[in-house]
């Protein structure tokens, strides 16, 4: 005879996926080496945030055991020097 019973399995937890939803309510600091501000920003998630965030989410895959961020990708020079230098006109 065939039964339905619950039954607790250990599992190794691993990934946290966060997924928030800031809508034009972004805030980032851009810092040099001496902890100095080179722009604050409000506004739209940038381009080179991680995941398909439309410029209303921000989307962070995080490694429990490391806190590492797993989707981050490689930023390039240029990109970072296009956000800091951009003017909302």
């Amino acid at each position: 005879m065939e039964i339905s019973v619950m039954k607790e399995v250990p599992v190794q937890a691993k990934t946290l996926s966060i997924h928030m939803k800031v809508c034009d309510g972004f805030c980032c600091r851009i810092l040099d080496q001496d902890n100095k501000v080179i722009k604050d920003y409000e506004g739209y998630v940038p381009n080179f945030m991680p995941g398909e965030h439309y410029g209303d989410y921000v989307i962070l895959e995080i490694d429990i055991d490391t806190g590492n961020i797993t989707n981050w990708k490689s930023i390039k020079a240029k990109d970072i020097e296009e956000f800091i230098n951009y003017k909302d006109e």
